[in-house]
């Protein structure tokens, strides 16, 4: 378990960070949260190319238990905000299952991109809609710290009306398309550093 220590480090400070900058606004559909927790996929992936699919998924579990715990200390253990804790953690932990398992799909790909890049978008795809769709969509009842969020606005300051959670959505899910290109940077460094690394020892 110890050499998967550096992951779950990396992890957890992702849904820390996370956690906190959720809560500072960038501009009328984004937070500060949607920037740093992309990062969880490529730690997730960088975990699976190098320990496997096993220990991926044993680092998100690590990473999916300080989620929790860090939602309920920022929710303050108020029944109000439990649906977003909720939403934050069936989200988190449904999403990063998935990318092991669509990366394990992939693992043996022709290009090493398809992998990290196919996984992380479908993981974020499925992260948005569980998310967004538990912790704010109509059909589950609102409270007062999720009611706002079903006004009628127009799409991103300019399209059709729609509640202002499928703005939020949308954007959200647009950083973690442009991210999920980014991360294969780093995933390709990452990767080849931690394997040369394994080598040597």
């Amino acid at each position: 378990m110890t050499r998967l220590l550096p992951g779950i480090l990396a992890m957890a400070a992702v849904v820390v960070a996370s956690n906190i900058l959720v809560q500072i606004l960038l501009g009328d559909w984004l937070t500060w949260g949607a920037f740093t927790y992309p990062i969880a996929f490529l730690v997730t992936d960088v975990t699976n190319r190098v320990h496997g699919a096993r220990d991926a998924r044993r680092v998100v579990a690590a990473g999916f238990v300080v989620g929790v715990i860090c939602s309920l200390i920022a929710a303050g253990f108020d029944a109000t905000t439990l649906r977003i804790a909720i939403a934050s953690g069936a989200a988190f932990l449904t999403a990063q299952m998935l990318d092991v398992a669509v990366f394990d799909r992939l693992r043996a790909a022709r290009g090493w991109w398809q992998a990290p890049l196919g996984s992380t978008l479908i993981g974020s795809a499925v992260d948005t809609v569980l998310f967004f769709g538990i912790a704010f969509a109509a059909f589950l009842p609102a409270d007062a710290n999720t009611g706002w969020a079903n006004e009628s606005v127009p799409l991103l300051g300019s399209g059709p009306a729609l509640p202002l959670w499928t703005s939020l959505a949308l954007a959200d899910w647009m950083v973690k398309l442009g991210l999920a290109l980014l991360s294969l940077v780093p995933f390709r460094l990452i990767v080849n550093h931690l394997l040369r690394r394994s080598r040597q020892i």
